[in-house]
């Protein structure tokens, strides 16, 4: 008989997060044959800007997630330098993509080696202490020197990710949240002594990135050789492309594009839509494009079980994030599956870092950042980019001259997103299906998938429902 295992809130992801799997036996296996992902919390970062200045979306905004907030501000800018008419000079650019790219990689190394790679070692003797128990102890875990070199670079790694936030405050102004994006550029200015102290704590993370990240990746690729097979989902993938290697954006470190139904196409941003049939919000708030977007929230809303719009790019699911920036952009092509999500992360991480240290060496000192700017009147726009875990996009209608709609679609609202309006189960619930599990009293190969996504569910969401109890898993059978 089937087994339905309710894991959630999901641990080691930002935010809350339920997942519910159906496991029964395939063909003499016992595997999940659905799934559900329910993010359990409201944003309405939507409705919080709606009336506000324009000017204020890139700090409100980056306060949506802890993780990767660089990304929102940068959105948000692209959208005011839109709405704006401005375009930032060349210093200004290259300020934001070296305070982003800060941010990714420690994204990056966060994911691995504090968020997913937990899953795969058995930390026994080595990590005897909460938060690190309790914790599932399977037969396949990596045991031994292997496991104990993997716990000396989690704590190496913790280390890394701080000279990453101290990196990006160089330009920054601060981390996580950084005061310096504005519309037309950066506020902070450019000295000789600031290019040399990013790159001499770019030339040590880097250093960590080649040598130490990702052989961990590919030790853990040789041990668990099945992770390269599960967990593929649905097959298509989308970026928005992001890092403006010009001052127009026409050129990007990772190009724009889409991977579907096995062909690579255009991106074409009129073909997104927000679909709610499984999702608490109103049906005025369904089947529209973000500039048109509502955010009409319906908690009792039926048949509904997640808090996550399911945003859809030609009516159909796509999966955001580094392996389909690196797909479509001909960096990576191994396979799509659970352990090439985290090895193509860990490839990118050091494309962008190889491509930091040429961006300081095009910055001029005392040239300009910023170039002065106008709040309009009336205005529709848009700012496309990506964050760590994928596609990110923030959408602005002014009026007289206040934010009137303000819309934001994030990576894991496409990741983690329910069904959609055809009952066609989003990309973390199709890359579930199909994963073998061994124990549903520790299903560890759950966690192993939904982790390789990197979901962050505070961007997705955002205010509790109260009553609700911490992790439980919850056997029907």
């Amino acid at each position: 008989m089937p087994t339905t295992i309710e894991v959630g809130p999901l641990t080691r992801i930002e935010g809350h997060l339920d997942i519910e799997v159906t496991v029964d036996s395939v063909g003499g296996q016992q595997q999940v044959v659905s799934a559900k992902s329910s993010g359990t919390m409201f944003r309405g970062f939507e409705i919080i800007l709606a009336g506000r200045d324009p000017r204020d979306a890139p700090h409100y905004t980056q306060r949506i997630c802890g993780v990767c907030p660089v990304s929102h501000g940068m959105a948000a800018s692209l959208n005011l330098d839109a709405a704006f008419g401005v375009t930032p000079p060349d210093n200004g650019r290259i300020l934001r993509n070296l305070v982003l790219g800060a941010n990714f990689i420690q994204s990056h190394v966060l994911h691995f080696y504090h968020l997913s790679a937990l899953d795969y070692i058995d930390t026994t003797g080595l990590l005897d202490m909460p938060p690190w128990t309790p914790r599932y102890t399977t037969p396949d875990l990596v045991g031994g020197g292997a496991a104990a070199q993997l716990v000396d670079h989690y704590v190496q790694a913790l280390e890394i990710r701080r000279k990453s936030h101290q990196m990006g405050a160089i330009f920054g102004g601060k981390l996580p949240c950084s005061p310096s994006f504005v519309p037309g550029g950066c506020s902070e200015k450019v000295t000789s002594e600031k290019i040399g102290d990013f790159r001499s704590l770019l030339a040590g993370i880097t250093h960590f990135l080649r040598t130490i990240y990702v052989p961990d990746v590919e030790l853990l690729a040789d041990a668990f050789p099945d992770y390269l097979t599960i967990g593929r989902g649905c097959g298509n993938l989308l970026a928005y492309g992001v890092f403006n290697l010009d001052a127009g954006g026409n050129t990007k470190l990772f190009r724009r594009g889409c991977y579907t139904g096995g062909r690579y196409r255009q991106l074409d941003h009129e073909r997104i839509t927000e679909q709610v049939k499984h999702s608490r919000f109103s049906a005025a708030s369904g089947n529209l494009n973000p500039a048109q977007g509502v955010t009409e929230p319906e908690i009792d809303k039926p048949d509904a079980y997640s808090w996550v719009k399911a945003p859809r790019y030609m009516s159909r699911v796509h999966e955001a994030g580094p392996l389909a920036r690196m797909w479509i952009n001909g960096d990576y092509r191994r396979g799509i599956s659970a352990l090439d999500r985290i090895m193509a992360r860990a490839l990118e991480s050091v494309k962008i870092a190889d491509a930091m240290a040429d961006w300081l060496d095009a910055l001029s000192p005392g040239d300009p950042t910023i170039v002065p700017s106008e709040v309009p009147s009336t205005k529709e726009s848009m700012g496309l980019t990506e964050a760590p875990r994928g596609a990110l996009g923030h959408w602005m209608d002014t009026r007289n001259p206040k934010i009137h709609r303000y819309q934001v679609i994030t990576p894991t609202a496409w990741n983690a997103s329910p069904k959609d309006d055809r009952d066609e189960p989003g990309p973390i619930e199709q890359a579930l299906v199909g994963t073998p599990v061994a124990d549903t009293e520790q299903p560890v190969e759950v966690l192993r998938v939904v982790h390789s996504f990197d979901p962050c569910l505070a961007c997705a969401v955002h205010v509790v429902r109260p009553g609700r109890k911490a992790a439980k898993f919850l056997l029907r059978g």
